[in-house]
């Protein structure tokens, strides 16, 4: 038996028609850039979120990128993220001249770990970018207590957690600001790149509106140095229509989730953990070993297909030499990165599929 690790050939078959329809319309509008779907879905995901605005750009990396640069974060500016995330939550504090600082993460969420944020502050800090890392949300009644404290911006990364939920409010919606990713593996995807930043803060909206199109609010008339960073037409009719399946995906996630967990709790294994205070929407369904390469190549033999999120932390990333991390700086995070993998996980998923991978971690073990 073949298992992928995500199949989006499954998730497309169930939606055919209205994705099929959808791009047909767009196509006959020949509306491709800044359209009426990109409206419709900034305000359709705002009213998901439970915030007031929504700014479609080109992808999830511009939609931190460019908040950083509404709140202004330059060069000298610090700003405190994770060693464990994709290198874009740090990158891009880099792009706008700032610095990335590193706090290490909970062994159990995998999420920045709140105590170590606030030893990290110092005079230079802007911002905090706490990453809502493989679905699972960070404790963000700690982080805002320690951004009020210290007058931070919270600048939430939720590009692999849309839906997710921490005491009832949605994922981006709690910070100043939040950033969505709608890459095609993201489990709300497109068909391309794209992103969303959700705030409630209008002078902010405003300015990322300007940002995103050159710093132009009119024709030929530019009152800031801006990006060109919009989101397509296309990719936002799609989303659009995908949208509307988001919350029933999600459960079905987490249903698909319970059962790995069922069948793989007797095993030496570290599963995945949920905050009672969360729902999780399992973008991976990440556990951990140390035998994490030998496993990986059991289930490969047997046409499984697993994903290393990540296999490098940030802070030793060769760009970030000049930082002078050593081993042990992050200790939690750099074990994680040497245990932590993702197994076949998406909604339409069968039983018996997931069944097959468990067997299959078994016969490693026995």
């Amino acid at each position: 038996m073949k298992v992928d690790l995500l199949d989006l050939k499954a998730q497309y078959q169930t939606i055919e028609e209205e994705v099929d329809k959808a791009i047909k319309d767009v196509l006959v509008s020949t509306h491709f850039v800044m359209g009426p779907n990109v409206k419709k879905l900034e305000e359709e995901i705002a009213e998901f979120t439970g915030v007031k605005y929504g700014i479609g750009v080109a992808n999830g990396t511009d939609a931190l990128m460019l908040t950083l640069k509404a709140y202004g974060i330059k060069e000298n500016d610090e700003v405190i993220t994770t060693p464990f995330t994709f290198f874009a939550s740090a990158e891009t504090t880099s792009v706008v001249g700032a610095t990335p600082v590193f706090a290490d993460i909970d062994e159990k969420t995998l999420c920045i770990d709140p105590d170590k944020i606030e030893e990290k502050i110092t005079s230079r800090t802007k911002a905090i970018i706490p990453v809502h890392i493989f679905g699972q949300m960070c404790d963000m009644d700690r982080i805002m207590e320690i951004a009020e404290k210290h007058n931070l911006i919270v600048i939430e990364d939720a590009c692999q957690a849309i839906g997710a939920e921490y005491k009832g409010k949605k994922a981006g919606s709690i910070g100043h600001v939040g950033c969505y990713s709608f890459f095609p593996t993201k489990n709300l995807g497109g068909y391309g790149d794209g992103g969303m930043i959700v705030t409630n803060d209008s002078e902010i909206n405003e300015k990322l509106k300007l940002l995103r199109v050159h710093g132009s609010a009119k024709k030929y008339v530019h009152s800031l140095i801006g990006h060109n960073s919009r989101l397509d037409e296309i990719q936002a009719a799609v989303l659009r229509v995908k949208l509307k399946y988001i919350t029933k995906w999600n459960d079905l996630r987490n249903e698909k989730a319970q059962i790995y967990n069922d069948l793989l709790k007797e095993q030496q294994i570290q599963l995945p953990f949920m905050n009672e205070d969360c729902k999780h929407v399992y973008h991976m369904y990440s556990i951990q070993h140390y035998d994490r390469d030998k496993i990986i190549e059991e289930l490969k033999q047997k046409g499984i297909s697993t994903g290393v999120y990540y296999p490098i932390p940030v802070h030793f990333q060769e760009v970030y030499e000049h930082l002078n991390h050593k081993v042990g700086d992050f200790p939690v995070a750099e074990d994680a990165c040497k245990k932590t993998f993702a197994l076949p996980l998406y909604p339409e998923i069968s039983l018996e599929q997931q069944k097959y991978v468990v067997e299959a971690i078994k016969e490693y073990f026995n």
